[in-house]
């Protein structure tokens, strides 16, 4: 499925082969159980705990119908009561300011950076009214209040699922659309301006649903522009041309002064790269930065099963390898880019893989990208991958970590969704149990060695 959308003048992308410099490799090792020093003796056994349970597939693919007991037989109150100091704990922020001040405080002093994520999301069959829209809005609105008026993040990102303020149903329609004739991008952003547009191939009632969304993206982006960078995410591949769409035209609007409004690329989607660089032609002929959040993508299961209920070709690529090789393709031609232009281009390497991690800070240092300058970041979630991100953060990186935020009860609908569909990531955390279980031993022979029950062990003689 391609995305489609009317243009001017192209160029190809440029590499920066011939400016490479010889510079030794970047060694970051993500072997030491060090990362895991700052981190509390309750937090380890809880990260702990909560890892053995993503590692059963039997578990993560069944944990909704688990909630659904559990607030059977607790009941609503007692549910979060049990989920609060456990999974709630180790994936979220808070609820209040306040305490997602505190998670945000300890964070700043390891060198990491927060990306709020506001758990709202839609997909077909759960669309709302116009109200639901408008009060996901305020949301955004005071998630963009919050990320640019705390003193977190010198450069404080957030995330956005545009299904939060305009129907799957109508993303849905528009990437049908999208088939059979492009839309001017210049028409698009008349209507984030307010103009009223009619859309050809919707009705009266979903135009003006159309116009209400894009009015709701241009609030969000009017008040994060030149303060935070909204990090749009991508969704299922029957809306995604849409939601890229709408997207280009905040960018056209909002990074004529470098990248503001970003958009994600999913790289086990087999067309990811096409998409890539269309969306940098795009972005040099209409004269805007681009932002790129690379990730490998998180829909497999449902895009392969819809794929195969319509008789159509699988977007997914064929193995994990062939995933791999996509992400890092996309990668160096993003750094490539950024080396020559880096005002104007971004990019979060948003991956949990250590070798893209690696193979991307090496590139930096060969195309001469400065650590800390901003164009290039690095994100994982929060919770999870430790090890990478404090590594990375010792070493000068810039980090940040993926922050939902709220209630429970806000929050539990978001955090089974995501195990659900980053299970390859839940099941591949064994190496952070192993640097866990480490840390962990260490601190008992430590305890028992001042006790005078036992030597100090091998983890720990020679660090005192």
């Amino acid at each position: 499925m391609c995305q489609r959308w009317r243009t001017t003048s192209a160029r190809p992308c440029l590499t920066a082969a011939s400016r490479q410099q010889q510079c030794p490799p970047v060694a970051l090792s993500f072997e030491d159980p060090d990362a895991f020093r700052v981190k509390s003796t309750a937090e380890l056994i809880r990260a702990l705990g909560l890892f053995h349970f993503c590692s059963v597939p039997l578990l993560v693919n069944n944990c909704s119908k688990l909630m659904s007991i559990g607030r059977t037989l607790l009941g609503r109150r007692g549910l979060a009561l049990l989920l609060r100091p456990s999974v709630y704990a180790q994936f979220v922020a808070g609820e209040s300011e306040a305490e997602i001040s505190r998670s945000m405080d300890k964070m700043a002093t390891l060198g990491l950076r927060p990306m709020l994520a506001v758990p709202i999301e839609e997909d077909l069959g759960e669309s709302s009214g116009e109200q639901r829209y408008d009060d996901n809005m305020a949301a955004m609105l005071e998630c963009v209040r919050m990320s640019h008026s705390n003193a977190w993040s010198k450069d404080p990102m957030m995330q956005l699922k545009i299904t939060a303020l305009l129907s799957p149903e109508l993303c849905a329609k528009l990437t049908r659309l999208l088939k059979h004739g492009p839309y001017h991008l210049s028409e698009l952003v008349r209507a984030l301006d307010g103009e009223p547009i009619s859309f050809p191939g919707l009705d009266e009632q979903e135009n003006a649903h159309f116009l209400c969304g894009l009015r709701r993206l241009n609030r969000i982006a009017e008040a994060s522009a030149d303060k935070v960078r909204v990090l749009v995410d991508a969704e299922y591949t029957y809306m995604n041309p849409a939601l890229s769409l709408v997207t280009m035209a905040m960018m056209k609007k909002f990074n004529q002064n470098g990248p503001w409004i970003w958009n994600t690329y999913q790289c086990y989607l087999r067309e990811s790269h096409s998409l890539l660089q269309e969306a940098l032609r795009l972005s040099s002929s209409e004269s805007f930065g681009l932002g790129v959040k690379l990730v490998r993508g998180a829909y497999m299961d449902k895009e392969r099963k819809l794929a195969e209920t319509e008789g159509r070709e699988d977007p997914v690529q064929e193995t994990w390898k062939d995933t791999n090789l996509s992400y890092n393709r996309n990668m160096e031609l993003m750094l490539d880019v950024i080396s020559q232009n880096p005002q104007q281009h971004r990019i979060i390497v948003a991956t949990h893989n250590e070798e893209s991690v690696r193979q991307a800070a090496q590139r930096m240092e060969e195309l001469g990208i400065n650590k800390d300058g901003g164009s290039v970041c690095f994100g994982q979630l929060l919770g999870m991958c430790d090890h990478v991100s404090l590594t990375l953060a010792k070493q000068g990186f810039c980090v940040y970590k993926s922050v939902p935020y709220g209630s429970v009860d806000d929050t539990l609908p978001y955090l089974v969704r995501r195990a659900q569909e980053n299970r390859t990531v839940l099941l591949g955390i064994r190496k952070e149990r192993h640097l866990l279980r480490q840390e962990l031993r260490r601190r008992i022979r430590r305890v028992l060695g001042a006790r005078g029950w036992g030597p100090p062990g091998p983890l720990e003689a020679g660090r005192s």
